[in-house]
């Protein structure tokens, strides 16, 4: 489990699994209410992996069964953050039956939706395993699911970029258009933002490269360059001022991103793991 991955607390967390656990059952689960009376049947399932990758969302999983009965036991086999393979029990649940069947459906989503993040993650970070480069997530992520999504890519290896806008400050293409040039929205930020924020500039030309510079920013993005153009911005924004990061961007892939982090950057930031996962196929087998 990566070190930087972290959950947010019971406080932030709770209200979201309620509202979804609420979505879900809705007046009442009619299947479940009509076979068992609340809290009376006590059972065991096991959580078994239909495919292989990396495992996350387990403890959001038993939050979500415990919410329904705290007497629940959410006890893993494989531990968030670890490989499981196919056909290999992931975690085995003991408790009231109907809590069981009632958190299922929204552990399992979660839990399949996180894992399949955290196992593309994982695959681009092996790309660049040997290098000196980083992978960092991005603001594409489902309203309401962003902590959770951003965990999840930190499970894969890869570092959370801001988790909002107010973590920091990026000037993109329309910021730039908006202020009238980068000199400008510079300019007037950097007389608003309170220390200790950051000023990343949004760069498609070595000229945009040229005045990020002059204006002294905190971070350069490279954004949409060829490779060609990315070495030599890396090479002249090493030159001018050695503190300053940078970042490339932009239709980074598996097959692509090598290339792109042996330019010399600092990160690449791609939304692919989110936004290109494929759910891990995980189901929930209650024993006889």
């Amino acid at each position: 489990m990566s070190n930087s991955a972290v959950l947010p607390p019971s406080l932030v967390l709770d209200p979201f699994l309620h509202g979804w656990l609420l979505e879900d059952i809705g007046r009442g689960d009619r299947t479940t209410n009509s076979l068992l009376a609340p809290d009376t049947t006590l059972g065991t399932a096991k959580w078994i992996a239909k495919a292989p990758g990396i495992v996350a969302g387990l403890p959001v999983a038993a939050r979500v069964f415990q919410l329904l009965n705290e007497k629940v036991s959410f006890v893993t086999v494989v531990a968030e953050g670890r490989r499981c393979e196919s056909g290999q029990v992931v975690a085995e649940i003991q408790g009231s039956l109907d809590a069981l069947l009632m958190g299922e459906r929204v552990a399992l989503n979660l839990a399949m939706h996180l894992s399949g993040i955290a196992t593309l993650t994982s695959k681009y970070v092996e790309q660049i395993a040997d290098l000196s480069a980083n992978l960092v997530d991005t603001r594409k992520t489902t309203p309401g699911l962003r902590l959770l999504e951003k965990y999840a890519t930190a499970l894969g290896g890869a570092i959370n970029h801001r988790m909002g806008l107010d973590d920091a400050v990026m000037i993109k293409d329309n910021h730039i258009a908006a202020a009238g040039g980068i000199e400008k929205a510079i300019t007037r930020i950097r007389s608003q933002i309170p220390y200790p924020l950051t000023i990343e500039v949004e760069t498609e030309s070595l000229e945009q490269v040229k005045e990020a510079l002059q204006h002294k920013v905190d971070i350069i993005m490279l954004d949409n360059m060829p490779l060609d153009m990315m070495r030599e911005a890396v090479q002249l924004i090493h030159q001018q001022d050695s503190r300053i990061k940078i970042e490339a961007s932009g239709n980074v892939t598996l097959e692509t991103i090598r290339a792109v982090a042996q330019t010399g950057i600092d990160y690449i930031s791609s939304s692919a793991p989110i936004t290109q996962s494929k759910w891990l196929d995980l189901s929930m087998r209650i024993l006889p």
